[in-house]
């Protein structure tokens, strides 16, 4: 069988669940149905296993032709749905003769998106250990992208099962609204470090409004903005939001500075945003039906409560929306306490902190940059690899973290602790260790166009008068005192900077830090973050340095733009970053001609990088920054006077 599409809709994928797994630590995210539980009923409807490749429908407008016989079946937000002009029912087998045409109308709402699967599933290509379509990467799916009209597809194999009817109380549309109740479970940052305890009572009695930028990548939420537990980020960004940056899992509630997004799967999984709560995995969903205008109010339930919820909606159970609870009654109140920080378990200096139902986030240390608890987080790392525990699906390193997410129903959440803290009193020390690393010479377009546009792509459709507009440059100068722009570009073309993680901001993306401390500038971050941000674009935020793996959202000051840290080339091969952890950057300067022209051969395979072996030291660090401890303070404190002057502006501009 195959199906041409006469009529694409706004964004029409195919997907494949539960998406991409494994690939969390380098920027890749799962993908997948935004409302996995619509997408598995559709499945079930046709006789195929939960796994098989469906359409993903986003606001409707469809229209599709049939060459052969087919069996299909649609789920989730009504659109209207004709087979030759004839309606058909959400949750049940539709047969469709060759030749005949369904057709989707506008979704009116409640909800955004259904799910169009046909017996057998539709073929194609596995990549990266899955069909599922990531568009903003352009890799899985029908080509990496959106379907447009005139493609064809394929079904991939005979289903295994008959067609079958979903009973009336499974069917999804029922529990669709504009007026959501999402129950969310403690996420790593809290109260009292990130958030008051007034910032909790509001977040959780509050209802939030859905912005029209919304997407795949994330749901953006409308609302009052929180108080915060600090005065800023410190070396990690000014805004009190800003951390040193650690994983996120999806549906995790985070706040862009000032605004909360609710992370999708086609989200980052590395960032440095504060995150009080995450959507319960039974409820995660929902985010696929959110829209526009919708309200949501977020409702915290214990790990108990969303285990449950977990296996109703893992079985297609029916579920209920949960009752709307005011954040000040008893209950809710018992439940705000268990959502100060996430806390679960603490050992030294080691803390570890529930993010959600399904992840782990194990801190080393004071919040700081830290090169040592970088190093402990590896040691961590490498023996949690050679436990192989099952039921362990990801393991991401931040600054001073290591992020793990795992399966519930495989390892239990107590017993997953025990095992990271032994395994912590098992590393070796990392006093001593060499970790192998190499330096990589990268070319820079200073000021790049690309990187000036998404600055004034900021201003005209997000925030014209924030601080570090018109000019991310000038702002950088300006936050650590130095002299003039020459000294920022003088800075930046001296710096080794050591890659302490990938995919900040998608795929391979590094951040990095200057190991000698009087380059290291430090920035906040935008608020709200930018919402477009060009390919390979290179910024600063907090102290860290990140190289754009791809087009997408960011909140870096941008300075600049260099070659691919994602290569599509290699991508058959499996492993298409080019970056490591423990790598070193090194830039020298290009015009933007150059860098044009080699970034056109590397993706010719007509580029070879120049790179060199450097194993990173802890010991001969230590050595460098004694040293030179006088004038590296020095520097902070001019940096830190700058810091101060810049935040007392921001004030005075406020009153």
């Amino acid at each position: 069988m195959s199906l041409e599409i006469l009529k694409p809709g706004p964004m029409t994928t195919v997907q494949a669940w539960p998406g991409r797994l494994g690939l969390w630590a380098i920027g890749v995210p799962p993908s997948g149905p935004m409302d996995a539980r619509s997408f598995r009923l559709a499945n079930r409807v046709v006789g195929n296993p939960p796994e098989a490749a469906a359409l993903e429908v986003t606001l409707g407008d469809l229209l599709v032709a049939f060459d052969e016989p087919a069996t299909l079946a649609l789920v989730g937000a009504d659109m209207g749905a004709a087979l030759d002009g004839v309606p058909v029912a959400e949750g049940e087998p539709i047969f469709a003769e060759a030749g005949q045409q369904l057709e989707l109308g506008w979704a009116g709402g409640p909800g955004m998106r259904a799910y169009l699967a046909i017996a057998g599933g539709f073929a194609a290509p596995t990549v990266l250990g899955s069909l599922a379509t990531f568009v903003l990467g352009r890799f899985g799916g029908h080509e990496g992208r959106a379907l447009r009209s005139g493609d064809q597809l394929e079904a991939a194999r005979a289903p295994a099962d008959p067609p079958t009817f979903l009973h009336p109380q499974l069917r999804p549309r029922r529990t669709l609204t504009s007026d959501w109740t999402v129950r969310v479970l403690a996420g790593p940052q809290g109260a009292p470090d990130h958030f008051t305890q007034g910032d909790l009572e509001m977040i959780f009695s509050h209802p939030w409004e859905v912005e029209p930028q919304s997407d795949r990548t994330g749901v953006r939420l409308a609302g009052p903005v929180p108080r915060f537990g600090q005065d800023d980020g410190g070396d990690a960004g000014l805004h009190p939001s800003n951390l040193h940056d650690n994983a996120y899992v999806v549906g995790s509630l985070i706040f862009t500075g000032d605004s909360p997004v609710l992370i999708g799967p086609d989200g980052p999984s590395l960032g440095g945003f504060a995150s009080p709560a995450v959507v319960a995995r039974g409820d995660r969903w929902k985010l696929g039906q959110l829209r526009a205008g919708d309200r949501v109010r977020f409702n915290p339930i214990d790990r108990v409560e969303a285990a449950a919820l977990d296996r109703r909606e893992r079985n297609g159970a029916p579920l209920e929306a949960a009752p709307r609870r005011a954040a000040r009654d008893e209950s809710a109140v018992r439940s705000l306490k268990r959502l100060e920080s996430g806390l679960i378990a603490a050992d030294g200096d080691l803390l570890v902190r529930r993010c959600g139902d399904g992840a782990l986030l194990v801190e080393f240390g004071e919040p700081g940059l830290d090169l040592r608890l970088r190093l402990r987080a590896h040691a961590l790392q490498q023996r949690l690899g050679e436990a192989a525990i099952d039921g362990v699906r990801d393991v991401t390193a931040g600054i001073r973290s290591l992020h793990v997410q795992y399966e519930p129903t495989e390892v239990d959440e107590p017993s997953l602790v025990d095992r990271l803290l032994g395994l912590n009193d098992e590393a070796e020390s990392v006093d001593a260790l060499e970790v192998p690393g190499r330096v990589v010479h990268l070319p820079l377009a200073w000021d790049d166009h690309r990187a000036r546009e998404a600055v004034a792509r900021y201003m005209r459709n997000v925030r014209p008068d924030a601080p570090w507009c018109p000019d991310n440059i000038e702002f950088i100068r300006r936050i650590n005192g130095l002299s003039d722009r020459e000294a920022v570009r003088e800075i930046v073309l001296e710096a080794s900077y050591l890659v302490l993680g990938l995919g900040d901001v998608y795929l391979g993306a590094p951040v990095a830090v200057p190991l000698d401390p009087r380059h290291r500038l430090v920035t906040t971050k935008y608020s709200p973050a930018r919402t477009w941000t060009p390919e390979n674009a290179v910024g600063i935020g907090g102290a860290y340095l990140c190289v754009y793996g791809m087009e997408g959202p960011g909140g870096y000051q941008l300075f600049g733009r260099t070659l691919q840290v994602w290569n599509p080339r290699e991508i058959e091969g499996g492993t298409p970053w080019l970056l490591r952890h423990f790598d070193q950057i090194r830039f020298h300067p290009v015009s933007t001609e150059e860098l044009d022209a080699q970034r056109a051969a590397l993706l010719a395979g007509e580029l070879e990088l120049e790179t060199e072996p450097a194993p990173f030291r802890l010991a001969e660090q230590n050595e460098f920054v004694d040293e030179h401890r006088e004038s590296i303070e020095a520097f902070r404190q001019a940096q830190q006077a700058a810091f101060a002057e810049e935040r007392a502006a921001w004030r005075a501009l406020a009153a």
